[in-house]
C-alpha cells in the first residue's frame, strides 16, 4: 500500500530502533493515543474509550508491522458505518507515532 507511510514510519521507528525498549513503549503509546482518537471518532462514550484504546494496542501483537492495528480500526469504523478514509487513519496514525515519541521522550527526562 502506502509506500511512502511506510517509509516515514520506518523513519519514526529508527528515531527510537536504537533501545528496542523505548521502542515498544513508542509503539505502544501511538495504539493507545490512536485508539482514543478511534474511540471518538465513533462516538464511543468516555467508559468505553479506554477499553477500546487497549484493544487497539493488543492488536499490534497479531503480526508483525503496523497492518494489524490498521485493519482493526477500518473494520471498527466501518461496522460502526463511521465514514473514514484509509488515507485519514494513516495519517493519524503517523500523528499519534510523533506525539507518542515526543511524550516517551519527555517522560525519559
Amino acid at each position: 500500500m502506502g509506500g511512502g507511510f511506510d517509509d516515514r514510519e520506518k523513519g519514526f521507528e529508527n528515531r527510537w530502533a536504537h533501545d528496542e525498549e523505548l521502542r515498544f513503549k513508542v509503539i505502544a503509546r501511538r495504539n493507545k493515543l490512536l485508539g482514543q482518537w478511534a474511540a471518538r471518532e465513533m462516538g464511543l462514550p468516555n467508559t468505553e474509550s479506554e477499553a477500546y484504546a487497549k484493544q487497539v494496542v493488543q492488536a499490534e501483537f497479531e503480526e508483525a508491522g503496523d497492518e494489524d492495528v490498521f485493519r482493526k480500526i477500518r473494520k471498527d469504523f466501518d461496522a460502526r458505518k463511521v465514514a473514514r478514509s484509509d488515507h485519514l487513519i494513516r495519517t493519524k496514525m503517523e500523528e499519534m507515532m510523533r506525539l507518542a515519541g515526543d511524550q516517551v521522550m519527555a517522560e525519559k527526562k
